[in-house]
């Protein structure tokens, strides 16, 4: 059962990595605690998420050096560029390439930018952050070339957010799509959304750019600790098996 972890996206937290350097330390603690797939975005030097091919060369490199042989997932947001144009050109100039990207699909300009990833050999994580998002991916036919598919509910409500996994969840099933599932959410109603797809032999994913604190409401203090509590629903999960 996979376990990835999303060391920072744009989160507000002390522990939230953004440099090189700090990436690399934190993914190196959360394969320690147990994730097995890193995902991450860049930053520039004043601090800002980047598509810029040398910051993300930088950080692919630094976390490649603490982690080898690990699979790396860079996000290919819009929240980090929103004219997809311009997206598209600065990961068009990409040098360094990472295993794997996230790729939401319900964005401008995305099933250009997967075919231009596929045809360099990166696999796609896609990415359904709403059912619509499910529905333009059945439709787009881009399935079969695709990695896994990314259950995201943004819910932050608990109930919400696991009857919106279970919609996405139907109607990928329903049209015939088999790929490995990975279902994670936002906030505290993330671990209800874990808990449902560790049932149901999904992978998950957690970390802090997906919710800054444990299953008991606590803050969390690290990646490592959120991956940890993670790791020990998918045990007990297994022993109930």
């Amino acid at each position: 059962m996979l376990l990835e972890v999303a060391l920072n996206g744009n989160r507000d937290h002390p522990a939230t990595p953004r440099t090189p350097a700090q990436i690399a330390a934190e993914a190196r603690s959360a394969i320690e605690a147990g994730a097995q797939l890193l995902h991450f975005h860049p930053y520039d030097a004043p601090g800002r998420e980047t598509f810029d091919a040398d910051d993300c060369a930088r950080a692919i490199r630094a976390v490649r050096a603490s982690c080898p042989g690990i699979p790396i997932s860079l996000s290919t947001s819009a929240t980090i560029e929103g004219d997809p144009e311009k997206r598209f050109r600065q990961i068009a100039a990409w040098d360094e390439m990472p295993d794997l990207v996230t790729a939401n699909q319900g964005e401008d300009g995305i099933i250009e930018l997967c075919e231009l990833l596929l045809s360099r050999g990166v696999g796609i994580e896609a990415g359904l952050l709403s059912t619509e998002d499910a529905r333009l991916f059945v439709a787009s036919g881009l399935a079969p070339r695709c990695r896994r598919v990314l259950i995201e509910s943004l819910e932050t409500d608990p109930a919400d957010a696991l009857r919106d996994a279970e919609t996405m969840e139907r109607i990928i099933v329903e049209a015939g799509i088999r790929l490995e599932q990975v279902h994670h959410g936002e906030g505290v109603a993330s671990w209800a959304v874990n808990r449902r797809a560790v049932t149901r032999g999904h992978g998950i994913r957690t970390g802090l750019e997906d919710t800054p604190v444990l299953p008991d409401g606590r803050q969390a203090r690290d990646n490592a600790e959120l991956i940890a509590a993670a790791a020990a629903i998918i045990a007990q999960a297994s022993q109930g098996a």
